[in-house]
């Protein structure tokens, strides 16, 4: 069983940057496929980048938005610049044992709780 906990929304201007954090408990964290998705009011939650051995962002992010991980801390952190007021939605962290290059929710077993990005215009 995993727990995963994100911080780091907040709200901030459109061309502005936040980094969000989400750390989980166990001790295999580097084992896990790890990804973050995102769910705005009335939409079905997206992907937005994950990170195994390689790293993959939805094309409606890249190159603006960075997944990393620190084995160590049992983190990873999404480094969003450029931010416009699409990006406004709850963002979630989640998990996958194994490697994974699934963008499906369904296949992620572990979830956090959230965190809300509000870019305002």
């Amino acid at each position: 069983q995993v727990q995963l906990v994100e911080s780091g929304g907040g709200l901030v201007q459109a061309g502005g940057s936040l980094r969000l954090s989400c750390t989980a408990s166990g001790r295999t964290f580097s084992r896990y496929t790890m990804a973050w998705f995102r769910q705005a009011p009335g939409k079905e939650r997206e992907f937005v980048a994950r990170m195994s051995y390689t790293t993959y962002y939805a094309d409606s992010v890249k190159g603006r938005f960075t997944i990393s991980r620190d084995n160590a801390k049992n983190t990873v952190y999404l480094q969003m610049d450029s931010l416009e007021p699409e990006d406004t939605a709850v963002y979630y962290c989640a998990a996958f044992y194994g490697s994974t290059s699934a963008a499906r929710a369904s296949v992620y077993d572990y979830w956090g709780q959230g965190t809300q990005v509000t870019v305002s215009s």
